[in-house]
């Protein structure tokens, strides 16, 4: 039986892909975009003030448009990743949860284009995270609030984030996989479409942190029923799958979630997903607990 530690090292498919291409002359735009198809899911990004998922991410490889869906040219060596829901771009927090690696990115651009991805990053990133070449990782993705609040700003758009405060954290800082320095160049972004230089508010050190490693089991989640039963409804459709209606929290009301699973490796969580498409259920997510 495989190792539920190693998930992530076993996994292989196609990603988001991007040519390399000359600095856009229009500058950065930030964008939130409409409603799209990918693999045969809705996926609705929205601006958020809150964002702490759990998923797999994969790693960007080339031969995709050549700008970022917030009109930066590509390059594989930014601290950069892709989501396919959040507000562009923004400052996240990516945790390798195999081996609690961690590193602040930008999300410029949409993607991965599956079903039960969360996020795409650079080769770059992958690096020092020590993704899997190719592979899939159990990740968790945070949003930093007062990066991305300045960040929206510097590009004109009008602030609608809330700075929450943020609790002390202790990390050892670590050198990238292979040597060199951990800050490994800055990585910072040029004046915007609107005159407004992004170097005054955003830098990003490619600073690794060790924190302790948190893998887990692989579900695949139905969230936000507001009621019990119209969980239990979505459980009856899909009689053959080990799932159950458990409550969830966030906001001011409970809610609730179809979970299924647990599953032990990545192709038994992306079969669930798809029989979960199959019969008509929207919104299923891969998540890591």
């Amino acid at each position: 039986m495989i190792n539920r530690y190693a998930i992530g090292l076993f996994a292989i498919l196609a990603n988001c892909t991007h040519t390399v291409a000359p600095p856009s002359p229009s500058g950065v735009k930030y964008t939130v975009g409409d409603p799209y198809q990918a693999g045969g899911e809705w996926f609705y990004p929205r601006e958020v003030n809150d964002y702490d998922a759990t998923g797999l991410a994969t790693v960007i490889t080339d031969g995709g448009p050549a700008y970022t869906a917030d009109n930066e040219s590509y390059d594989p060596d930014a601290l950069a990743a892709a989501s396919p829901v959040l507000q562009l771009p923004c400052i996240v927090t990516v945790t390798n949860l195999v081996n609690g690696r961690s590193v602040d990115v930008r999300v410029n651009d949409r993607g991965p284009m599956q079903p039960g991805r969360i996020l795409s990053v650079t080769p770059r990133v992958a690096r020092l995270l020590s993704f899997p070449s190719g592979g899939i990782v159990e990740v968790e993705v945070k949003l930093n609030q007062s990066q991305t609040m300045a960040l929206q700003s510097s590009l004109g758009a009008v602030p609608k984030l809330t700075a929450a405060p943020v609790a002390g954290i202790t990390a050892q800082s670590l050198a990238p996989p292979g040597g060199g320095a951990a800050t490994g160049g800055v990585q910072q972004l040029g004046p915007s479409a609107n005159g407004g230089n992004l170097n005054q508010t955003v830098t990003l050190s490619g600073q690794v942190t060790q924190g302790a490693p948190g893998p887990g089991p692989l579900w695949v989640q139905v969230p936000g029923f507001g009621n019990e039963r119209d969980g239990f409804r979505t459980l009856a459709r899909i009689p053959g799958l080990p799932a159950r209606v458990v409550p969830v929290y966030g906001g001011d009301r409970p809610l609730w979630a179809v979970n299924a699973g647990p599953y032990h490796t990545v192709a038994d969580a992306d079969a669930a997903l798809q029989q979960m498409l199959q019969v008509g259920i929207p919104d299923p997510e891969i998540i890591v607990r």
